[in-house]
């Protein structure tokens, strides 16, 4: 088992990529928090899991709000004696909206879940791993939406900006033995352009080219098994990268 015994917390958790993580996660051993605001969905998963090498803690919360970022990581040193990695998983889709048209309302909900969540969640696991001192790992779900205009421009942006306080962490804290990457998901099946609502037209409409050169939706699992690999020693050496998994979207 690549994970056991390792301490986790993975926002997220109730459905699609983050579901998929925690689901393989346990399997592989971990010992796991597992992060999202529908608390009937993450004790129907930690149910499942019951029988599995690993273990499911459920914490229901809104990764928008400070307490929730630090809470859930002082619940894992609680229930666990320590925080070995931390997944930034959960993220809210914009409406598709060009910069011409994004609302506020809009830029505020995307950035405080998509941006502050997961700065505030590493804030926190920053200085549980400093004081841990042998150091520690971070994974952030990011999105091709960050180099390819694949969403709207508030989206972008927040996953821009993800990516951005990755690398910086990694730098900042590589001397700590803390680890920092991103996975990049193309076209996932999951239920966050669902979740969506009606889309801007005109935003939408303008990035028609892109989208027709999808090659392809992947599944949850293709997340989750970059996840694996992310937060085991299998890549012990690699820090400060942004992984794309999207089929090849992102080469073309």
């Amino acid at each position: 088992m690549k994970l056991e015994n390792k301490a986790v917390v993975v926002t997220g958790a109730s459905s699609g990529m983050g579901k998929a993580i925690v689901e393989l996660f346990v399997k592989e051993g971990a010992k796991v928090v597992a992060v999202a605001r529908r608390k009937e969905r993450l004790e129907a998963l930690a149910e499942s899991l019951a029988d599995e090498p690993g273990e499911v803690v459920v914490y229901a919360g809104d990764i928008s709000k400070r307490e929730t970022c630090e809470g859930m990581i002082d619940e894992c040193v609680s229930r666990f004696g320590r925080l070995d990695v931390l997944v930034n998983n959960a993220g809210i889709m914009d409406n598709m909206a060009a910069v011409a048209n994004f609302t506020d309302e809009k830029y505020e909900s995307v950035m405080a879940v998509n941006v502050y969540g997961p700065l505030a969640a590493m804030r926190k696991a920053v200085n549980v791993f400093l004081e841990q001192g042998d150091g520690g790992n971070i994974i952030t779900i990011s999105s091709l939406g960050a180099q390819h205009q694949a969403a709207g421009v508030v989206y972008g942006a927040s996953k821009a900006a993800v990516n951005a306080a990755v690398r910086a962490t990694a730098f900042t804290y590589t001397k700590d033995k803390i680890r920092s990457n991103a996975i990049a998901p193309g076209g996932i099946n999951t239920e966050i352009a669902t979740a969506m609502g009606m889309p801007d037209m005109d935003g939408y409409g303008r990035i028609q080219g892109v989208q027709g050169l999808m090659p392809g939706t992947g599944d949850p699992i293709d997340i989750a098994n970059a996840a694996l690999f992310l937060a085991s020693d299998d890549s012990s050496f690699i820090n400060g990268q942004i992984l794309g998994v999207d089929g090849g979207w992102s080469a073309m």
